[in-house]
């Protein structure tokens, strides 16, 4: 057994690969004939049929399964803003799973703007490479603009994966534990933790899933319509959360709640809130690497499911469960957008995978388990299909 750390470890690791990815070509080039066939003068007649018809890039050329993966560095991990070269391991770390998970070829590029004007421009004068676009640990409010635009200007699907990926991971557990303490996505009261991209996108999608009663909140409590000193964005969700009205703490917002889904900070709820929740609450706590709750400690005070963002616990929420799906899906049938009906059935594909497994301590699959992006792969690709038609 090692006694070193797994940060220790890990930079041994990058120290000795240096870089996790690499271009490695789908041709041999070993005889002038193969040469002639993969270069000059054949591949003048692949370009020449893309001159014509511009979608033939995706039959002539490796777009059909290639995805940017961008960010600014701006948040990256739990990390903040470390700048983007900075970010670049973690990005090269984005584009091994989705190989590995899904058989979908990525590349990273970390951007030396702030900029949304810049960054816009950028992503998108280059779009033409790629199949899709996944914009990753990019700062809010400015990940809501540069996810904005993009979807825009680009003719390819363009998805923030903090917002998204993690919304539709915490749906499908939802979905699931509301299934072991016997409730239903129409009548449960959910308590979300932060207020950010992440946050929104997941009270977005579980609105959509027919969840009326969310309350959001952020560090200085509960937002309300009429809250003095509100953020836009935090207007905006005011304005379509809260029905009931609630002001206070993060401690006020959980009476009486069905669900906390924590996407904020460190040890930021106690056992006494979660005891004032209702009976068989679900506690998904996933700030990282320190939870707003323990496990331990949320179980101990009544909590019948859950849930965190780590490996180390049961009911662990990783967005790996769904982002490698969801663009093999949306590749396979050359979707120009995710749109939230293929969100949808990549929530219901991964909270179906679960299958006779379905207990209090499995409502997720595992990242490991065989064919799961395949099946979100294939679900996704249905529901976009099925919006053509």
């Amino acid at each position: 057994m090692s006694s070193k750390t797994i940060a220790e470890e890990s930079l041994a690791l990058h120290e000795s690969l240096r870089g996790k990815i690499e271009v490695v070509p789908r041709v041999k080039i070993e005889t002038m004939r193969d040469l002639s066939l993969a270069y000059t003068p054949g591949v003048a007649a692949a370009c020449l049929e893309i001159q014509k018809d511009v979608s033939l890039s995706y039959k002539y050329t490796r777009r059909s399964n290639l995805v940017l993966v961008v960010t600014d560095g701006t948040a990256v991990l739990g990390l903040g803003d470390i700048g983007p070269e900075a970010g670049m391991p973690v990005m090269e770390g984005k584009c091994v799973l989705f190989k590995a998970f899904a058989d979908v070829d990525a590349f990273p590029l970390c951007v030396r703007s702030k900029d949304v004007d810049e960054i816009v421009r950028t992503v998108s004068l280059i779009a033409g490479s790629f199949g899709g676009i996944n914009l990753e640990d990019i700062s809010a409010p400015r990940c809501f603009e540069v996810e904005r635009r993009l979807k825009e200007v680009c003719d390819i699907p363009v998805v923030h994966d903090d917002q998204h990926g993690t919304a539709i991971v915490v749906s499908a557990a939802l979905i699931n534990a509301l299934k072991v303490v016997g409730k239903n996505l129409a009548s449960v009261r959910v308590t979300i933790n932060g207020a950010g991209a992440a946050g929104t996108s997941i009270c977005r999608m579980l609105q959509s899933l027919g969840v009326s009663d969310v309350v959001m909140c952020d560090r200085d409590g509960a937002l309300y319509q009429g809250k003095p000193n509100m953020t836009a964005a935090h207007t905006e969700l005011a304005g379509t959360t809260n029905p009931r009205g609630i002001q206070g703490t993060i401690a006020d917002a959980l009476v009486e709640a069905d669900v906390f889904i924590g996407v904020s900070a460190p040890r930021v709820v106690s056992g006494e809130m979660v005891r004032r929740m209702n009976k068989g609450a679900i506690v998904f706590a996933m700030a990282n690497p320190t939870p707003e709750i323990f496990p331990e400690e949320a179980k101990a005070a009544g909590a019948a499911v859950v849930g965190t963002g780590r490996s180390d616990y049961p009911n662990q929420i990783n967005n790996v469960l769904a982002f490698p799906g969801i663009f093999r899906g949306a590749l396979d049938v050359r979707a120009s957008d995710i749109t939230e009906a293929m969100k949808q059935a990549a929530a219901y594909a991964i909270a179906d995978f679960v299958g006779g497994r379905l207990s209090r301590e499995f409502v997720v699959p595992r990242p490991f388990d065989e064919g799961l992006g395949a099946a979100v792969g294939r679900a996704v690709a249905k529901a976009a299909q099925a919006e053509r038609n």
